[in-house]
């Protein structure tokens, strides 16, 4: 009786088994919803197969093997050995339910891709068309190079692009200008710029960048350079080295300084605008072995000073 009963369960198998490829093999010939559900009534019928199959393996799985499973995967974990009763490996291993779900999304978007490219069959010489029409943005740098505005860039150093650089407000700025050496940098939404990048201030426009800052609503600086190299500055100081400094109407006040290591360092400032008494607090992220004409000596220094950064990034909400 037992005999017949596993015979004609491997029988309804095999038929089910040939079902599920007749339909998988005609599922290029659908088109539209069609399409959609097929695929989806495959997967549950898939699904539906496996877990069966599943059923009748573990009745037949022998506990040496379960124990095996668990003293291997106790030699990759922290934890002590678990028993062989404990269900918590072969149960997430065997049932897998977050791969079912991914291989339906991705197979909705696969069949969404096919349906598309079947109604617009010149998808792709269209996308290949505007690529190659393409044009960059124009890589102008006029304004950088005016008379006014030369003496506000570094000797030898980057010039900013006119279509792509932060400009001031001339009613705020003490020479009534608009313009410093620095760019917004996009991440995921050109609408809002996620960071500047800017050179090093000179003694001349130290009151420029904190007007940046402040416009800006910057609470977090990092800074990649040494203040001198051999010698030879590379950066104006543009903070105080105890108490408060004034630059235009803003004032800067070193609230703290902590050394990290010897690589970099964190200080704290509280900057206020002189005009309308409102305050803020930044904090500035100094690394200080990053040469000039040289790259840091230790990777994992600058890996270490960019997982504070990220840290202070995400407590302050950036």
């Amino acid at each position: 009786m037992v005999l017949g009963m596993s015979g004609a369960l491997y029988c309804l198998r095999h038929r089910s088994h040939h079902k599920l490829k007749e339909k998988l093999a005609g599922l290029g010939s659908y088109t539209g919803h069609d399409a959609t559900a097929a695929y989806q009534d495959l997967c549950r019928q898939r699904m539906a197969v496996q877990t069966s199959e599943r059923g009748d393996r573990s009745e037949v799985f022998h506990p040496s093997h379960t124990s095996r499973i668990n003293s291997v995967s106790s030699q990759f974990s922290d934890g002590p050995m678990q028993s062989p009763s404990a269900r918590s490996s072969t149960s997430s291993w065997s049932e897998e339910p977050t791969q079912t779900n991914m291989d339906i999304s991705t197979g909705h978007m696969i069949l969404s891709y096919m349906e598309d490219h079947l109604q617009n069959k010149d998808r792709l010489d269209k996308e290949w068309e505007a690529l190659c029409s393409y044009q960059a943005e124009p890589a102008a740098c006029v304004v950088g190079q005016e008379e006014q505005n030369v003496q506000r860039n570094r000797p030898h150093g980057v010039l900013v692009y006119d279509h792509s650089r932060v400009i001031l407000k001339p009613e705020n700025n003490q020479s009534r200008s608009d313009y410093i050496n620095a760019s917004p940098i996009m991440d995921h939404d050109p609408r809002n710029p996620a960071y500047i990048s800017a050179q090093g201030p000179l003694p001349s426009t130290v009151a420029d960048f904190w007007q940046m800052v402040w416009e800006s609503g910057c609470v977090v600086i990092v800074m990649l350079t040494p203040l001198a190299e051999n010698g030879i500055k590379q950066c104006h100081q543009y903070w105080p080295d105890e108490g408060s400094d004034l630059y235009h109407i803003y004032e800067v006040n070193l609230v703290s300084e902590h050394i990290w290591c010897d690589d970099f360092l964190v200080r704290s400032f509280y900057l206020k605008n002189v005009q309308t008494n409102e305050t803020r607090t930044v904090t500035q992220f100094h690394f200080l072995s990053w040469m000039d004409q040289n790259v840091p000596e230790s990777a994992r220094t600058l890996l270490d000073f960019r997982r504070y950064v990220s840290s202070c990034c995400i407590s302050l909400g950036c």
